[in-house]
């Protein structure tokens, strides 16, 4: 599955809209990451467990637009827009949002 953030495949034709698709991660963030990541904060440095976490999240959001385009026909999405959100009491999930349009190219 080809995916790219633009709205056309160089090289490439699309020879057919297949619609929206949009992949989805909800992942909680447990209390001793939010403590170790607090204290990361406070004396500099970057949050390794929340890189994991946000890693974690964008891969499975991925996976679930590529399948959800495969299970359309598409052999592509293009025009991909990412959103990256904390939700939840006290902002304790983080969530990521993929969608772009399904299609199917040709050279």
């Amino acid at each position: 599955m080809l995916l790219t953030t633009t709205h056309n495949v160089e090289g490439q034709r699309i020879e057919k809209y297949l619609g929206v698709v949009v992949g989805e991660a909800i992942l909680g963030a447990n209390i001793f990451k939010d403590m170790f990541a607090s204290i990361r904060d406070i004396v500099g440095g970057r949050s390794a467990s929340y890189e994991r976490e946000l890693g974690k999240a964008r891969g499975m959001a991925f996976a679930e637009l590529s399948e959800r385009a495969e299970e359309l026909g598409a052999n592509a999405v293009v025009g991909i827009d990412l959103d990256y959100e904390v939700v939840g009491g006290q902002g304790s999930m983080l969530m990521v949002s993929i969608s772009g349009t399904a299609v199917v190219v040709r050279r």
